[in-house]
């Protein structure tokens, strides 16, 4: 996301828009950290009636890189990833919900999936407003928190010249 495609961190779901792209939220879902993800879902206080389409399985991907961020792409390392789908039943059968992220923490991706799907749904902006918006400003902050730790130990390099000539 760049700057100008964040969503305030104060604003409410409804101000943001971006929440209603699938590809923010699932980006967002993704990052989140599963502890955070736990506690906003459980404080939610919906969990709708579904079925799994895929369980939340443990698979590894392969991560690419490049250096510098430019040049040729070349193939980093294996990584884990976990992956489920579900279908919402009830009020909004029909409905699928898709999650990826990083690690092996099948519940992180079971909820998530779950967001995704609530996201398709008239909750949309319950779920924008209980727990992306939340997420989406704990990330900021540690990455704040992180950007300033490295700013610190920041050294400045400068070059004298003699007074010879």
């Amino acid at each position: 996301m760049t700057a100008t495609q964040q969503p305030d961190a104060t604003a409410t779901a409804s101000d943001s828009p971006l929440w209603r792209e699938r590809a923010v939220w699932f980006s967002e879902l993704a990052k989140a950290d599963g502890a955070a993800l736990n506690q906003l879902w459980a404080d939610f206080g919906i969990n709708p009636e579904h079925e799994l389409l895929r369980a939340p399985e443990i698979g590894l991907v392969m991560a690419r890189g490049r250096v510098g961020g430019e040049g040729e792409a070349f193939n980093l390392g294996e990584v884990s990833a976990t992956r489920c789908s579900v279908r919402l039943l009830g009020k909004y059968a029909g409905v699928e919900g898709h999650a990826y992220a990083l690690g092996r923490d099948r519940r992180k991706a079971k909820i998530a999936a779950l967001c995704d799907a609530l996201m398709q749904t008239p909750l949309s902006e319950r779920v924008a407003a209980q727990i992306l918006t939340p997420l989406y400003v704990k990330r900021q902050a540690a990455d704040r928190s992180a950007a300033e730790k490295a700013a610190a130990t920041r050294v400045e390099f400068f070059t004298m010249t003699r007074g010879e000539d």
